[in-house]
């Protein structure tokens, strides 16, 4: 959920549930929404409170996290939150979990709160995640208290599960994902490196689950789509100058105006980051970027290709809406739906 500088919190929610409603009405698959901290260019801090709003003013299209940062959270609170958001949604909840912190060491710490977690949450990521889904299941977590068995689980319990995906960008991820029979989303947005040998490793580790019997994969992708390549590719350049920002170690600021990221002079290491990130992204008319989404789902042979409608907007833009972002899914919905 993007912020632009000439945005409120408010008017990039509003955008973002207009965008929702475009990509339901399309008919995409799913719209997940992330989980980040501190950062001036990103509403998205809280994906179950956002899944909610969400959901209520779309129809039919799947709506999760992309994801809920685990080691930030208490299992059985992220437990209770999506049991609760499927019992309001029937089977158009997605749960995906992730392993970073989505945020910086304090902002982490701050979030933690008192009880003093600490690196050991990372070193816990894969009994949490056991957590979350036994938590969410019928049968709960039974805990050893002292002369019985307390059974814990997720209440109110809903008549059927969100479901759950592993999200990374790592092999890590993949082995785990793997090792726990879950369906796996690879971050090829975020870095574009290690895509085919994390997706190897997970299709040959993976152990059926009772929910998932079979590999299941996608991938992540940023995306701008115009009439023109030239507009794609303005509409593109103030999301790639934020993440060089956070990549050079920059002061974040909100998301600028397409006018006001062309009269940025980058210094080489931001271009250097720039041009690399418009190598691997999804940009250009509606028959090149539909060509691109093909052509990366064939070569990674995943089953889902996830776009991120990254297009900032040019001044004059009425703040409340994202006519880039949506006018990026309604072209390439033409050519793939």
């Amino acid at each position: 959920m993007p912020v632009r500088t000439d945005q409120s919190t408010g008017d990039a929610i509003a955008a973002t549930v207009g965008l929702a409603q475009v990509a339901d009405r399309l008919g995409f698959t799913r719209f997940w929404v992330a989980e980040h901290h501190n950062m001036p260019a990103v509403a998205a801090t809280s994906p179950p409170v956002l899944i909610a709003h969400l959901a209520a003013q779309t129809e039919s299209i799947r709506v999760g996290s992309g994801g809920v940062m685990l080691p930030n959270h208490a299992p059985l609170a992220v437990a209770e939150q999506f049991a609760l958001l499927e019992a309001a949604h029937p089977d158009r909840i997605d749960l995906g979990i992730g392993r970073a912190p989505g945020s910086d060491p304090v902002t982490s710490m701050a979030l933690r709160g008192a009880a003093g977690r600490d690196d050991t949450d990372i070193e816990n990521f894969p009994q949490y995640l056991d957590d979350v889904m036994a938590l969410m299941g019928t049968e709960g977590v039974r805990v050893a208290i002292p002369r019985q068995d307390y059974v814990l689980k997720a209440t109110p319990s809903a008549s059927s599960e969100p479901n759950m995906w592993l999200l990374g960008s790592s092999m890590y991820s993949a082995h785990l994902a793997a090792a726990k029979g879950l369906p796996y989303v690879f971050a090829h947005h975020f870095s574009g490196q290690g895509t085919a040998e994390a997706l190897a490793v997970y299709r040959s580790e993976f152990q059926p689950s009772e929910l998932t019997p079979e590999p299941v994969t996608f991938l992540t992708v940023n995306a701008s789509v115009a009439e023109t390549a030239e507009e794609a590719a303005a509409l593109m350049l103030p999301n790639l100058h934020m993440m060089a920002k956070l990549r050079t170690g920059q002061p974040l600021t909100a998301l600028d105006l397409v006018e006001d990221a062309e009269a940025v002079e980058l210094h080489p290491q931001a271009l250097e980051l720039v041009e690399s990130a418009f190598g691997r992204a999804v940009v250009g008319t509606p028959e090149e970027a539909a060509s691109q989404v093909r052509q990366l789902a064939d070569q990674f042979g995943v089953d889902e290709v996830m776009v991120n409608p990254v297009a900032s907007a040019r001044r004059g833009t009425d703040p409340r809406t994202a006519p880039g972002r949506n006018r990026t899914l309604e072209l390439l919905a033409k050519e793939l739906l």
